[in-house]
């Protein structure tokens, strides 16, 4: 029996373990049985006795004084005791005190039955359709045969046949001796009679043959069969039939005949009884009866864990457990009386049956067989079981053991806040004074405002002017930590200095949004408040932004430089050319530029001269502004600036300059081009899309449709296989959208410079070729519900309008996007689960000195083949070996060296420490790991790089998953189907459902259909191969084993052995065999 220890250590122990109660450990949790259905009396509002509520089982439902002298006598013996026989006088004991119903027949437990895969089925060899054949009262099993009476009977049967041919022989060679015999009518009359008897005799044969042990027969099978054979076999039906079953197994017997079939049987067969093996020797281990798989005593949850509540109007709210048990109580009563009343059979197997159901639908109501689940009254809605309270993320471990709710937390939608600083966050009014009540309280209290908390609560709910300023106090140097769900790595939560806003919305700041994947349209977020002091030191010196400008998975910078902000400053720095072809002005300062500008003399891209940074330049108002952010010492940057050019710079200053210096360029560039996106007067329309529009695209087009007229044709005249044309038509589409894409690309760069469109695709701001030439171009090809391009591609363009039937073929991608959304961004959360649970114990150790690294070689041309470039698989990592004339051996690789080992193309490898070439047991080695992504330097010593690799990972699965919204089924662009699947695959070392069979010989391939099946042959190319059939012979060698000429392959007493007729290998068919001779 399992023992309760108490401990005031919540984490006093050190592993949980999951095991099949047994009905003795079932009684021995329980303090009395559950006899009736009833739960509380609707009179006296107290649980009825014996019932789902009982107080004597599961304990008071208020707290007793165990002096009170209602406790005397009668009453007493309806108190609660424990297993010492004491009083029990907490409530509390209802969330901890079990009760157990005994079940009138045993019951199968659905876990067990229907779970994948079935232990039950394993453990009996039965298919799962069989034992619930049998469970729900389909079908009989024969649990025993005289298999001596059965012989009997065969050799009896045997011998009646061949007296009755006899007789009959007789009989009609009689007949032929008479005279005026028709000898030809005899003989056809002799043989009907031959071949009748002989029918009867196979009949009669097969009766016999079937009646074995565990097998299955029908009821109807079981009436026909004759008097005497019912005599020879004990059937059951039910869970009492399965336990019986189950009762039988020798387990330690099972396992030695398992493992000697194991040696003999191979493919397929072999699979499965390794399987079978592994259960039975784990139950084994365990030390679990196989009948504890089936119930004969069903444990009763205690009361507070599915409670019972009062509403308005005296009505009840119940869990949907009381239901389910009062649906098995009430079927088992019954059951019971009719088993008293010797009832008819088929009413008890009816009612066996149904309980079987109520137990199903009680322990998991999902798989409830043939979809007859439990509903509420009325059907609405399916009544949530044992196994759905667990599982999920509505269940037990995820929504109240995993994740609980927070004290001293918020939730609000978030707006832009353009007038916050980088590590700022707008917190509203209301919202901060709930989350700061306690130290707003201390404050009043200490700056005798108020005297007591009752007094300082009083003032807070007056809204008192002297709160806001004890707010405006205590909130000085704090920090909150912002998150937004889902919180797929570790940039979804960071810390912010909270500044105190109007309004109800929370106001983050625009350059942070891209860490936490957020946009403005509606988002929500939780802030939560550190509450100690070293709480707030690590929100201030961890988390905040300056600490997280580089993601972790791959240094790239977090700072969401787009949009808006690219726009501007590209705005400002661009080659405009109405403006560029202009005389180049001359001013004496940067400060008479600006006031010419200001009185509209001279644009933001007019060429002029002008002296900054110490010297006279060449450039343009706009260019100067962008470089009087950048730090005084930092070189003038002449260039255009679009994204790509931006990150430049941020990395540039990043490397020279740190964090903090970083975040603040970041906040000025962000600052100057909103308040010149502003002055652009940037918008768009559908006139700005024809700018782009092409009269080559149309010729383009009609080149596609010639060549695919000529496939046709040549698939009509034989020359191609289905196949072979519908690839060379999809092929050649292909080539009319590059070729397409390439004009719109050329009419872009030219005509598209001073366009909004134009100038947006080509700043990175927003949209891309692709995006216009969907636009301007044409659609192109889509995909059909099975990921299959079709062949009709999309002629139109989106400015132009479709016809119907190309708008039918183009909506159909549009919502497989919101369907694939939906559907797999639960998928990628399961995998980022799934990694995190794996990698989590794995953190990086100090080096040590005795330990060497024996390093793993990185290959130049699989960089060349993945498009990873060379350099950027080597930087961040430490040598193994020494690089001539590059770098020595236990030597960080800087991206200076990096760059120069990829120029070198003498280099074909390097060897570098890596996580997949060290030993070490303890943690992954600092110099095996390389420098750390988030900080650029060598990672520290137990850092968790397990969860970091697991989020970096699953975080942009999610990302494939919720960026097909915006392609729209278009072929080429949604990486989704591809995506997760495959990173799947590659993770999990399982064999493929659709694993490819491998030939393991060159030859010639024939193939041919056997029926219903389809036989691939392969003939060595020097080879032949004979069929021989096995004629009742039993193998000697396993299938795929070589054989040399005269070698004995199959054998039968008293028949003569096969024997091979070459050199060659053997392959095993259902009854013949197959020898393929080897090649010469």
């Amino acid at each position: 029996m399992a023992q309760v220890v108490k401990t005031d250590q919540i984490a006093d122990f050190d592993a949980v373990r999951l095991a099949v109660a047994s009905p003795e450990d079932i009684l021995g949790w329980s303090y009395g049985e559950v006899m009736k259905p009833e739960t509380i009396n609707y009179r006296t509002q107290k649980p009825e006795r014996e019932g789902l509520f009982c107080e004597k089982i599961f304990g008071p439902v208020k707290d007793i004084n165990p002096h009170d002298s209602k406790l005397k006598g009668v009453r007493s013996r309806e108190a609660a005791v424990d297993k010492k026989g004491e009083l029990v006088t907490k409530s509390i004991v209802r969330r901890e005190r079990m009760g157990h119903i005994k079940l009138a027949a045993p019951v199968a437990h659905i876990w067990f039955m229907r779970g994948v895969p079935s232990a039950m089925s394993l453990l009996l060899g039965m298919t799962v359709k069989n034992i619930e054949r049998v469970v729900y009262f389909a079908s009989y099993v024969i649990l025993k045969v005289e298999d001596e009476k059965r012989e009997q009977f065969l050799s009896d049967l045997e011998a009646q046949d061949t007296a009755a041919r006899q007789a009959i022989k007789m009989r009609y060679e009689q007949m032929a001796e008479g005279e005026g015999a028709d000898v030809k009518a005899l003989a056809e009359a002799q043989s009907k009679e031959i071949e009748n008897l002989n029918d009867d005799y196979q009949a009669k044969k097969h009766q016999l043959d079937s009646l074995v042990r565990g097998a299955l027969i029908s009821e109807t099978d079981f009436r026909a069969l004759p008097e005497e054979y019912e005599e020879l076999v004990e059937v059951g039906m039910g869970g009492l039939a399965i336990k019986q079953l189950l009762d039988e197994i020798n387990i330690e017997d099972l396992i030695v005949s398992i493992g000697e079939e194991i040696e003999k049987a191979r493919g397929q067969r072999e699979k499965k009884l390794l399987k079978r093996l592994k259960v039975i020797e784990g139950m084994h281990s365990a030390g679990i009866k196989p009948s504890s798989l089936c119930l004969t005593v069903l444990p009763v949850i205690p009361p507070d864990l599915r409670p019972m509540v009062q509403l308005t109007g005296g009505r009840f709210a119940t869990s949907d457990l009381n239901d389910l048990y009062r649906r098995v109580i009430n079927r088992n009563n019954r059951l019971k009386k009719l088993i008293e009343l010797n009832a008819p059979q088929v009413i008890c197997r009816n009612e066996m049956r149904m309980l079987q159901e109520a137990v199903d639908s009680l322990i998991d109501n999902n798989s409830s067989r043939g979809g007859r689940t439990a509903n509420t009254t009325g059907g609405r809605r399916k009544l949530k079981s044992l196994s759905d309270m667990l599982k999920g993320k509505q269940g037990r471990f995820r929504q109240n053991l995993l994740g609980k709710r927070v004290d001293y937390s918020g939730r609000s939608v978030i707006v832009v806040g353009p007038t916050l600083k980088a590590d700022q966050c707008g917190l509203p009014k209301q919202m901060a004074l709930e989350l700061f009540k306690p130290f707003v309280i201390s404050w009043l209290i200490a700056n005798e405002h108020a005297h007591n908390i009752r007094n300082a609560t009083r003032l807070i709910e007056a809204g008192d002017a002297v709160v806001w300023d004890a707010l405006d106090e205590v909130i000085v140097g704090k920090y909150v930590l912002l998150n937004r769900a889902p919180s797929l790595h570790r940039l979804s939560i960071q810390a912010f200095q909270p500044k105190l806003v109007d309004g109800k919305a929370i106001q983050l700041h625009p350059l942070v949004a891209n860490g936490f994947n957020a946009d403005y349209d509606g988002d929500q977020m939780a802030v939560h408040l550190p509450l100690s002091d070293a709480a707030q030191a690590e929100a201030r010196d961890l988390m905040s932004i300056s600490h997280n400008l580089l993601k972790p998975a791959d240094g790239q910078p977090v700072l969401s430089v787009d949009q808006d902000i690219v726009y501007g400053n590209y705005y400002l720095t661009y080659d405009k050319p109405s403006e560029s072809q202009k005389e180049r002005r001359a001013f004496s300062s940067v400060y008479e530029a600006e006031m010419a500008y200001d009185a509209g003399e001279i644009a933001l891209q007019t060429p002029i001269r002008v002296y900054v940074k110490g010297e006279i330049r060449n450039t343009t108002l706009g260019r100067v502004f962008f470089n009087d952010l950048l730090p005084e010492d930092y070189p003038y940057d002449e260039s255009v600036q679009t994204k790509k050019q931006i990150n430049r710079v941020l990395a540039n200053v990043f490397n020279q300059y740190g964090e903090d210096m970083t975040v603040k360029i970041a906040d000025k560039i962000k600052g100057l081009s909103f308040r010149f996106v502003t002055k652009s007067g940037l918008s768009i329309g559908k006139e700005d899309y024809k700018v782009f529009e092409s009269d080559k695209i149309p010729e383009i087009i009609a080149e596609g449709d010639a060549k695919t007229t000529l496939i046709q044709d040549q698939y009509d005249q034989g020359l191609l296989t289905d196949q072979e044309r519908y690839n060379l038509i999809i092929d050649s589409w292909h080539k009319v959208i590059d070729s397409a894409a390439d004009e719109i690309t050329a009419r872009v760069k030219n005509e598209g410079v001073d366009s909004p469109v134009g100038m947006m695709a080509i700043s990175g701001s927003r949209g891309s070729v692709g995006n216009i030439l969907l636009a301007s171009g044409l659609t192109g090809i889509m995909q059909d519900a099975t990921n299959r391009e079709i062949e009709l591609p999309i002629r139109t363009n989106y400015t132009h309008g479709m016809s119907s039937l190309e708008a039918f073929v183009a909506t159909r991608g549009a919502r497989q996007g919101l369907i694939s959304t939906a559907l797999k961004t639960a998928d990628s959360g399961y995998l980022t689960r799934r990694l995190v649970d794996v990698a989590q114990d794995v953190f990086s150790s100090a080096d040590t000195e005795d330990e060497q690294d024996p390093g793993f070689a990185i290959y130049r041309s699989e960089s060349e083949e993945t498009m990873i470039a060379f350099a950027d698989r080597l930087f961040g990592r430490y040598t193994a070996e020494e690089i001539s004339n590059h770098i020595g051996a236990d030597q960080l690789i800087t991206r200076e060296v990096a760059d120069a080992i990829e120029a070198d193309e003498s280099i074909k490898e390097v060897k570098i420490q890596s996580v997949l070439s060290t030993s070490n047991l303890s943690g992954i080695p600092q110099k095996s790991y390389g420098i750390d992504m988030a900080t650029g330097k060598l990672v520290s010593a137990a850092e968790p790089v397990g969860v970091i690799a697991a989020q970096s990972v699953g975080e942009p699965g999610t990302q494939l998953t919720l960026n097909t919204f915006h392609s729209s089924g278009v072929a080429g662009s949604g990486a989704i189907s591809q995506g997760l699947p495959r990173v799947e695959e590659l993770l999990e070392a399982r064999a493929p459902k659709g694993q490819a069979y491998i030939t393991e010989t060159a030859g010639v391939v024939d193939i041919w259909e056997d029926g219903d099946k389809h036989v691939i042959q392969v003939t060595p190319q020097s080879g032949k191969t004979e069929r021989i059939a096995l004629e009742g012979r039993i193998l000697q060698i396993k299938g795929g084993s070589d054989v040399k000429t005269g070698d004995v392959i199959a054998s039968l007493d008293g028949a003569k052995p096969l024997i091979a007729p070459f050199d060659g290998v053997v392959e095993e068919a259902a009854d013949t065999v197959v020898i393929v001779a080897n090649a010469t």
